[in-house]
C-alpha cells in the first residue's frame, strides 16, 4: 500500500524532467493548439491507438482526460516541450504501472516535423530514468506496430531489447496489427551503467 500511495502522489504531481533540448512537464489545457497541430496529422496517428483529431475539441477532450488522470494519481503522459521555442511537440508517459511486479509500459507520439531529430530518444531516456529512479520500477516495456520500425530504433537506442513479436496484438484503424515488444530491466539500464 505504501508503494501505491507513493506512486499516486508522483502521478498527481508529475515532476518536470529536463534534458538538453526538452522539458517534460504535465499537460495543461493551453496545450490544445499544439496538440491539435500534430494529432490532426493522419501520419502521426497511423500507428497509435488514438484516432486522428478532427477539431480542437478532440484535443481539449484528451487534455481534460489527462488532467483527470493527474487528479486521480493514475499513470499518465508528459507534454514534451522543446526548450528552444516552448512548443509542445508530443507526449510521452506511462500507459500502465503494475506495482506488484514493479513494471510499467511507456508510449509516445511526436509531431511529424520533429521525426528523425532524436527528440523521441531524448525524451524516452528521461522517462526510463524517471521510471527506475523515481517510480522504483524493475521492468519497463514499450511496443510498436511492426510496420513502424522507426519507433523500435528509438527503443533500441535507449537500451531496450526486443523480446518478440505479438501477433494480432492490437486492433487499430480497422485491422489487427502485429507488434514488437521491447523491454529494459533496471540492471540493464544504460544510464545506470554510465554512473
Amino acid at each position: 500500500m505504501m508503494q501505491q500511495a507513493y506512486c499516486e502522489r508522483i502521478f498527481s504531481d508529475l515532476p518536470v524532467l529536463e534534458t538538453s533540448r526538452l522539458r517534460l512537464r504535465p499537460l495543461k489545457m493551453g496545450d490544445a493548439q499544439d496538440m491539435f497541430r500534430y494529432a490532426s496529422d493522419p501520419e502521426v496517428s497511423r500507428h497509435v491507438l488514438w484516432e486522428t483529431h478532427e477539431s480542437l475539441r478532440d484535443s481539449r477532450r484528451v487534455l481534460r482526460g489527462a488532467l483527470r488522470q493527474y487528479r486521480r494519481g493514475e499513470p499518465s503522459s508528459y507534454a514534451v516541450e522543446r526548450r528552444s521555442d516552448h512548443r509542445m511537440i508530443g507526449t510521452i508517459g506511462f500507459m500502465w504501472v503494475n506495482l506488484e511486479h514493479r513494471s510499467g509500459e511507456v508510449g509516445y507520439s511526436f509531431a511529424r516535423d520533429c521525426w528523425g531529430q532524436g527528440y523521441a530518444t531524448e525524451a524516452l531516456r528521461a522517462v526510463l530514468q524517471f521510471g527506475f529512479d523515481t517510480l522504483r520500477l524493475h521492468r519497463i516495456e514499450a511496443q510498436h506496430e511492426v510496420d513502424n520500425p522507426a519507433s523500435g530504433r528509438v527503443m533500441e537506442k535507449c537500451g531496450m531489447q526486443c523480446e518478440g513479436v505479438l501477433r494480432g496484438r492490437v486492433f487499430n484503424k480497422g485491422h489487427f496489427s502485429d507488434v514488437k515488444l521491447y523491454a529494459i530491466l533496471r540492471e540493464n539500464n544504460m544510464m545506470d551503467n554510465d554512473k
